[in-house]
């Protein structure tokens, strides 16, 4: 999606957050007419410029056309694409992308197919194609020679020497982390790409120049190889092939365009279309870097690869990218740790919930319980690992009485959550009991000498946490009456912001199945389950019931009015914590950059995309006020507040990519840090007012 802002504050450049604005072209080409594509090449150009693209990608020999067969040995049209090349170099003055042309270049007797870089009126390079193929319908070996084994040489293009080779990278002195690698074609297919030492060395960007002919299931193996690459690689992969006027002869073109970041779909182009087409995104050359700081394989590759950054030439280049508010051109997931597959849907939601259920199981085959204790409050987390437990349960053969669920009412429970989970208790089958624990609580709160057993209404943390240690002290005397183990219910949102009564306190269990589990997708797995039919129609109308309800400690009474104590008033709605969450802690993004993606995912619901059959109801939007004051709060909670509490966690599986907080896996921490360091940056970055 692309929304633009009215502020001229350097917040609202997408270049200042390390994005490059990358496009495939698919321009008009005649067969053999170089200087008609010529032509199309600076038309493309010019509508990139406008469109504000930092790197324009062609197909492979678009000077020339590439189903030339052996009239790409003529003399004539080989000295009249050296001199429209000079023409096209002339023309990017003052534009903005880098432009990478396809064109046969001769040098030392021999033909090579090249891809040629230009920027704002400079030929910086060319790149030969390493691999050619020379089987079914492709007979390059015939005309043209590899160079793969070129390094280190040059080459004159209508009369400028320039760097000649592949071991070219070209980097923006505009732009830090643009870094581009070039590979052409079949290059793509071979079994070691010409791409993976281009990373290794440090591009951050690997464009294909391609003029790959379309037959049935090619796109999708297009597709998969880009996926791998951009994946394996740490990378983005841009793609461009040739489409409409390259000969037909005994062959077709589908002009597929394609930008894979990191093993993801960026953009696609319309295939099969007669006009012009620009497959335009927005790679983020941050979130490349900082995913390969984190991964130590791949330094480890590019060490046993004999350090390709030593060997490789850097080709620094000045261009002009535009500046302030141009919009924001790639898909941003609102709800990144929520599945956004559509054609996946069933198969990632399956995956996610007997992620969760294999680990119970498992759990249960090593201490061989005889029951399963939980504390069920109606409310979506105890919910969640309540239908966890039922579903291991189920699979292992055992009777679901084999869970002992107790619901605790306190002096906030409110009678809909009570009878919630009675309802869901009964409907599963398991065995079930109250336990009124104010009582216990009226007495503590009486011996610790605190306000409310005078009768003064102070409900304080203390005051939440008597109610909060009691239900979990309750659980752990009843599980080794019982002969069983506490199920933890509290999720991965709670522990990011420390939103948990620690010890004795729902922070603890023998076992979390939920520590993984963001509340964004404990609600979205809830729904699953329901439109799945996992379980009946009785347990289905109350999982419902309970997806209706707000979110709430239930640990203070109702107002006067009624109201309820409401959790996302207090810490900030889950939806926004959960998306700083997944960019803080799985790619270490800086808070500006984080505040600058959630504006763009959250200001407008009307526009982007949400998750398959999302409650139009549940449809919020946020300013960037709002997007900035809950993000200071996130901070402070997840930095200087909370480590101490994931310090001590139970076990618990991991469920996403985007990570999780055990100090045994992804996040280790120390608990005394303090918050400064992200504050002040976000403070600094972002425009006054907002």
């Amino acid at each position: 999606m692309t929304i633009t802002g009215d502020g001229t504050h350097p917040f609202y450049d997408m270049h200042q957050h390390g994005f490059v604005r990358v496009a495939t072209s698919t321009p008009r080409v005649r067969t053999a007419d170089v200087a008609y594509n010529a032509r199309a090449i600076v038309e493309e150009a010019k509508r990139a410029h406008e469109a504000q693209v930092d790197l324009l990608v062609y197909p492979e020999l678009s000077l020339s056309s590439y189903a030339l067969d052996d009239l790409v040995m003529q003399d004539a049209l080989l000295d009249a694409v050296e001199a429209e090349m000079a023409g096209i170099v002339a023309a990017s003055k003052g534009l903005t992308p880098v432009m990478l042309i396809g064109a046969p270049l001769r040098h030392n007797g021999r033909l090579y197919n090249c891809a040629l870089a230009v920027a704002d009126g400079k030929l910086l390079g060319a790149v030969p194609k390493s691999f050619l193929p020379n089987y079914r319908e492709y007979y390059e070996k015939r005309w043209f020679a590899h160079g793969r084994n070129i390094r280190g040489a040059t080459i004159t293009v209508s009369g400028d020497e320039i760097p000649f080779g592949t071991d070219l990278i070209f980097a923006s002195s505009q732009l830090p982390g643009f870094r581009l690698f070039v590979e052409i074609c079949e290059d793509f297919w071979a079994p070691s790409p010409p791409s993976t030492a281009g990373a290794l060395a440090g591009a951050t960007i690997l464009a294909n120049l391609s003029a790959s002919n379309i037959v049935i299931g090619k796109s999708d193996e297009r597709h998969m190889l880009c996926r791998a690459q951009s994946s394996r690689t740490a990378s983005a992969y841009v793609y461009s092939a040739a489409g409409h006027g390259e000969s037909t002869t005994d062959l077709a073109w589908d002009g597929q365009g394609m930008i894979f970041e990191l093993g993801d779909l960026l953009a696609d182009s319309q295939r099969f279309e007669l006009q012009p087409e620009l497959c335009i995104a927005d790679v983020d050359c941050d979130r490349i870097q900082n995913d390969r700081l984190r991964l130590q394989t791949f330094n480890d590759a590019a060490e046993h690869a004999g350090r390709p950054e030593d060997s490789f030439r850097f080709i620094a280049f000045d261009h002009a990218p535009a500046k302030g508010d141009i919009g924001l051109n790639r898909p941003i997931r609102r709800f990144p740790f929520v599945p956004n597959r559509p054609e996946k849907l069933d198969e990632d939601c399956y995956e996610a919930f007997n992620i969760q259920v294999d680990g119970l199981m498992r759990r249960i085959e090593a201490t061989r319980p005889k029951s399963l204790v939980i504390g069920i409050s109606g409310g979506l987390d105890s919910t969640h690992a309540l239908i966890v437990a039922a579903k291991a349960c189920d699979r292992l053969g055992l009777p679901r009485t084999t869970i002992r669920g107790y619901t605790m009412p306190g002096f906030g429970t409110s009678d809909e959550t009570k009878d919630n989970a009675w309802k869901l208790m009964k409907a599963l089958g398991i065995s079930a009991e109250e336990i009124d624990i104010r009582p216990a609580a009226s007495l503590m709160l009486e011996d610790i000498g605190h306000a409310f057993a005078g009768g003064e209404p102070v409900y304080d943390v203390t005051f939440e946490n008597v109610q909060a240690g009691l239900r979990t002290d309750y659980l752990f005397r009843l599980a080794g009456q019982h002969n069983g183990f506490v199920i933890g219910t509290g999720d991965l949102s709670e522990l990011a912001l420390g939103w948990c009564t620690y010890g004795v306190g729902d922070q603890m269990s023998h076992y979390a199945v939920n520590a993984g589990v963001p509340k964004t997708l404990i609600q979205y797995l809830i729904r699953w389950c329901t439109r799945t039919d996992q379980f009946d129609a009785a347990t289905d109308e109350v999982l419902g019931a309970i997806l209706a309800t707000e979110i709430s400690p239930e640990l203070v009474p109702a107002d006067a009015e009624g109201a309820i104590q409401s959790t996302e008033a207090k810490i900030g709605p889950y939806e926004l914590n959960d998306f700083f969450l997944h960019h803080v802690m799985r790619f270490g993004q800086r808070p500006s950059k984080v505040a600058f993606l959630a504006w763009h995912a959250w200001r407008d619901k009307g526009e982007g995309l949400w998750p398959a059959e999302f409650p139009a109801a549940k449809k919020n939007e946020y300013d960037l006020a709002t997007i900035r004051h809950w993000l200071e709060s996130f901070l402070k909670r997840f930095f200087a507040f909370s480590q101490f509490k994931r310090s001590a966690i139970p076990n618990g599986p991991k469920v996403s990519s985007g990570g999780a907080l055990s100090p045994r896996g992804d996040w280790r921490a120390p608990s005394d840090a303090v918050a400064d360091v992200w504050l002040e940056e976000l403070k600094a970055k972002l425009p006054e007012g907002s």
